[in-house]
């Protein structure tokens, strides 16, 4: 919600403004189904109307709209110039004029013309999902990365509509003198504007990307393996990464709470150090300009050792969620069928009762290798020790148990070993030697071998 400042004569006086009244419309059709209604198999599940109309009001409800009328529209299939049939635009009309509405959102995409269409006959401001999804992103974005992102999604999307904005203007003059010819038309000459900026926001974007490699270079100079997080929008992997890394990223139930990319560096169990990343929540039929104006920061996703798609197994929906964000994996290029490199984490068990969780103990079960799911709950902690526990076995090759000699003029490896392995057993010798049992991850004990070389004083016991 928006506040206005002015001062008076008591000091400043703050005005908050009163937000837009809204409607939120699902249309369904029976002869062309849209978004997940096409489904009803394993690869695409079916999500009901009720759960579309839900997430489309958490949609609204995330830029601060009062949603005062919402519903699903049924129709046999859509209408080239209004989407729905004019009964229905009819009975629109009639509950905007009653609720005083100013902006009414479908959750479907609408052409330039349909949209254009709509506004006049409904006489408010008319929003598809594409362009509401923008206003939440223009919203969220607080890095010059996001924001450039954004900006550059929302000026391709808009580069089909600009003849909404110029309907009142015909040709601009043209050639010298006062009989020159007909000159560049306004919507040419603003589209042309527009080309040239989306062409300055890439060249942006670029330098980002390139930014991005080179950081990447220099992580990979001290190896820190990475770990995504990925997921539908309020699958809760904000709390599991502040779970995971003890820091404080925003995390609301708020459909798009996250937005900007965040890296924070993690010791596991065993002493390994990795990089955990936060990215943006996916949601269903997300704008493929989107996805592409995301590719820089999705590279952190592409380029992770491993991935963990968290998925929200209280929402009913949740299997077609699951399908929507596999969806756009492949789109990255990215084999959702690894399980040595995708890893599902169920989580939100806190919100299930005993019988939702033996239902998921039974289908975790039935799973050929159950390894490639953990059951968590990033709120209370249910299972996130043993999530560390896998991710470092499946970075370091699993631990291993070895027995180390230091002798006294070694002493400097000993905070390493500690640091970097969980000791079992010390024996201080009278000479001040120090023997130290261990398990320790295969890449950490061949670092400790690699140091051992160039410096005397450490034995490995056979």
């Amino acid at each position: 919600m928006a506040e206005h400042r002015e001062v008076g004569p008591r000091g400043p006086i703050e005005h908050k403004t009163v937000p837009t009244r809204a409607a939120v419309y699902v249309p369904v059709f029976k002869q062309y189904p849209v978004q997940d209604d096409v489904a009803g198999t394993a690869e695409a599940p079916r999500r009901s109307h009720d759960a579309r109309l839900a997430e489309a009001m958490g949609l609204a409800a995330a830029i601060g709209l009062d949603i005062v009328a919402s519903g699903v529209v049924s129709g046999q299939r859509p209408r080239p110039a209004t989407l729905i049939g004019t009964g229905k635009v009819e009975e629109m009309k009639g509950v905007i004029a009653g609720e005083e509405i100013g902006l009414v959102v479908f959750d479907h995409p609408l052409t330039p013309v349909q949209q254009r269409n709509l506004e006049r006959e409904l006489n408010v401001k008319v929003l598809d999902r594409t362009g509401l999804i923008l206003e939440i992103f223009g919203e969220r974005a607080r890095t010059k990365e996001g924001r450039l992102q954004v900006e550059l999604a929302h000026l391709n999307y808009q580069r089909g509509r600009l003849v909404r904005s110029w309907t009142h203007l015909e040709r601009q003059r043209g050639g010298a003198g006062f009989l020159g010819g007909p000159g560049e038309t306004q919507i040419e000459s603003d589209r042309r504007q527009l080309q040239e900026k989306i062409k300055r926001l890439e060249k942006d974007l670029e330098q980002v990307r390139r930014t991005r490699q080179l950081h990447r270079a220099q992580r990979k100079k001290a190896p820190h393996p990475v770990v995504a997080l990925v997921g539908y929008t309020n699958a809760g992997k904000s709390t599991l990464f502040n779970r995971l890394t003890g820091a404080e990223v925003m995390a609301k139930d708020l459909l798009f709470a996250t937005l900007d990319p965040t890296l924070r560096r993690t010791t596991l169990p065993h002493g390994t150090e990795i990089l955990f990343s936060d990215t943006v929540g996916f949601v269903s039929d997300l704008p493929t300009h989107l996805v592409a104006a995301f590719r820089a920061t999705l590279e952190e996703v592409i380029e992770a050792d491993i991935v963990l798609h968290v998925r929200d197994v209280a929402d009913p929906d949740t299997l077609a969620q699951a399908e929507d964000v596999r969806k756009i994996l492949r789109d990255l290029d990215i084999d959702v069928d690894d399980s040595d490199h995708v890893v599902e984490i169920w989580n939100k068990v806190d919100l299930l009762d005993e019988a939702g969780l033996q239902h998921l103990a039974t289908m975790r079960e039935s799973l050929p290798d159950t390894d490639a799911v953990h059951v968590v709950s990033a709120v209370t902690g249910f299972g996130v020790d043993t999530l560390l526990v896998d991710i470092e076995r499946r970075i370091g090759g699993g631990t291993v148990t070895l027995t180390v000699d230091v002798a006294p003029d070694a002493m400097g490896f000993v905070p390493w070993i500690y640091e970097n392995a969980t000791v079992t057993a010390r024996d201080d010798r009278e000479d001040g030697a120090v023997s130290l049992t261990m398990d320790i991850t295969k890449q950490a004990r061949t670092e400790l071998r690699r140091m051992s070389e160039h410096a005397s004083g450490v034995s490995f016991q056979r």
